[in-house]
């Protein structure tokens, strides 16, 4: 007579090795996943803060060059006056993605203490002003093609910004 094929019989006992390997192994490809994603959106963090303080430093030198070149006061106040807005529009991202507590506030480090305060800076000249918003331009560009989402999209509009004011407001 012909043995019929045998099949292993799942036990109590095997089926909770099976459940408890599988949960293990969910809980460590999750927790893996989750520290690379942590990591990564650190990494993002830095990279759009430093373009934040870019931007708010490029706002501060447009407005300072006024002083210089009065005759382009109009478009210094227009590059002055979006690249504060990109500066705002970064932090607001960052602040996103920090978090934010229940009455709108975000989470905020030990204030830096400096016993001196920093000197300003003299006005840039049309070059040096050319030359940083080249440099902004060049930067929010990079990010903007290693980033997904809104934050690509954010960096590729302010890419495109400085870009115009480079060629169409300081020709």
């Amino acid at each position: 007579m012909p043995n019929p094929a045998h099949s292993p019989v799942l036990t109590r006992r095997s089926a909770f090795k099976l459940a408890t390997g599988a949960a293990v192994g969910a809980f460590a490809v999750t927790t893996l996943a989750g520290c690379s994603d942590d990591q990564d959106d650190a990494v993002e963090l830095d990279r759009l803060t430093s373009a934040a303080e870019s931007a708010r430093r490029d706002s501060e030198n447009a407005a300072a060059a006024i002083a210089l070149l009065p005759d382009r006061a109009g478009a210094l106040t227009t590059i002055s006056a979006q690249r504060g807005e990109h500066a705002d529009a970064l932090e607001a991202e960052i602040a996103r993605a920090a978090g934010t507590y229940a009455d709108g506030s975000a989470p905020t480090t030990a204030p830096t203490t400096s016993s001196t305060p920093p000197q300003p800076a003299p006005p840039p000249d049309l070059d040096t002003l050319r030359a940083r918003l080249t440099e902004s331009q060049r930067h929010a560009a990079e990010l903007a093609r290693s980033l997904d989402g809104y934050r690509g999209g954010l960096c590729a509009s302010i890419a495109a910004s400085c870009g115009t004011h480079v060629v169409v407001l300081l020709p």
